[in-house]
């Protein structure tokens, strides 16, 4: 039964008989791994060196919540030596500091709060990692996402997972008609718990091990220090004020701030007060109460449909604007090639520029791109 999803579901409903399988070293990939060979795949399994444990630039290599670490790579090796299938290090370091590091550090430069996960699924797992696999003769590229693939007609789409819980459909909206043909989710169809179940009977080594939540080069959260180690810049102070100019302080470097923030503002006041705006131009950071937070409106640019070329007409949709938002009730019109335009049922609370919004129909992903702005802010 698992392995007929795999092969026809899984794939796009395409019969592939040959699989790079991506292993981080967690529980997901391995266990994606299992279900690839135990239907029949000619399996190999492949961990992406992004990074050095150490390497200059980079925090907290090497602990336990980071991933890409040699202990991840071992832990990989561990699996795939009882899978019996071969295992490889390949080294995509260079692709991932060009398309993930650098583009982090420039859209908090450009004001915005970035997300790496996205860029990486984008730029290294389905562009470089998908390159490699093919270049090795294996044209179908696996990972262990709970997200689903369906063909229909002549399309590919992209659907939530069985266990929406887990569902990391947000992640992958970027992905290509051809990426999408190429690519298997074996874990689509399973809960979570069914991976640890099968992890566990499998005796692999990382049955029990915690899913990383951060992200894998900045695993200690301190973004700002990260940036300056890196790039080696310095983000100076500047001036906090609210919406009608009155200062109410000083600001650590804008970098370190996103919308919607209110812990670490250094600033006390007898109400809340939160990151309502910020300006790149001026180096200020804005504050202003919780109702300064809400949009009805956003634009979003570089977009990728995957369930239409296009969008001829504006349509009924729910929306997410970060990855754990529950879904939001909307009409999205697309404006011009590039761009489309949201707008919601009801306000929106710290829409944030540089952030992905993603457009579903039920349990299918429509498309997404990155948001650009958001309208006039509004109140609950």
């Amino acid at each position: 039964m698992v392995g007929a999803s795999t092969r026809e579901a899984g794939a796009g409903g395409l019969m592939y008989r040959k699989a790079l399988v991506a292993m981080s070293g967690g529980v997901d990939s391995s266990v994606a791994a299992f279900l690839m060979k135990d239907a029949g795949w000619d399996c190999i399994g492949a961990t992406m060196k992004l990074f050095d444990d150490g390497e200059e630039g980079f925090s907290g290599g090497g602990r336990p919540k980071s991933c890409c670490s040699l202990s991840d790579v071992n832990d990989a090796r561990d699996v795939a030596y009882r899978l019996g299938i071969p295992h490889y290090v390949l080294n995509l370091r260079e692709d991932f500091r060009k398309n993930v590091v650098e583009r982090f550090i420039r859209v908090y430069e450009e004001g915005g709060t970035p997300n790496p996960c996205i860029d990486c699924n984008r730029f290294i797992k389905f562009n470089s990692l998908l390159f490699r696999a093919r270049s090795l003769e294996y044209d179908c590229l696996v990972t262990g996402h709970y997200a689903r693939i369906e063909k229909s007609g002549e399309r590919f789409l992209l659907k939530k997972s069985a266990d929406e819980r887990k569902d990391q459909s947000y992640v992958l909206y970027a992905m290509t008609q051809e990426q999408l043909k190429s690519a298997a989710f074996p874990l689509g169809e399973l809960q979570k718990e069914e991976v640890r179940l099968i992890a566990l009977e499998q005796g692999f080594i990382n049955a029990a091990k915690r899913d990383s939540q951060d992200i894998c080069f900045v695993p200690d959260g301190d973004y700002g220090a990260f940036m300056e180690n890196y790039s080696g810049k310095a983000y100076p102070a500047g001036t906090i004020m609210d919406r009608a100019g009155n200062v109410l302080g000083r600001h650590r470097g804008f970098v370190r701030y996103t919308i919607g923030q209110r812990r670490g503002l250094g600033v006390s006041s007898k109400a809340p007060l939160y990151v309502s705006a910020k300006s790149k131009e001026d180096n200020t950071i804005t504050l202003g109460p919780e109702t300064e937070l809400y949009s009805k409106t956003l634009t979003v640019g570089n977009i990728n449909l995957i369930a239409y070329g296009s969008l001829e007409r504006p349509m009924r949709a729910s929306v997410k604007t970060r990855y754990l938002q529950r879904e939001q009730a909307a009409t999205v019109e697309q404006t011009a090639e590039d761009t489309i335009r949201v707008e919601f049922d009801e306000p929106q609370r710290a829409v944030t520029p540089g952030q992905a919004a993603v457009l579903y129909d039920g349990g299918y992903v429509l498309g997404g791109g990155t948001i650009r702005d958001a309208g006039a802010t509004g109140c609950l």
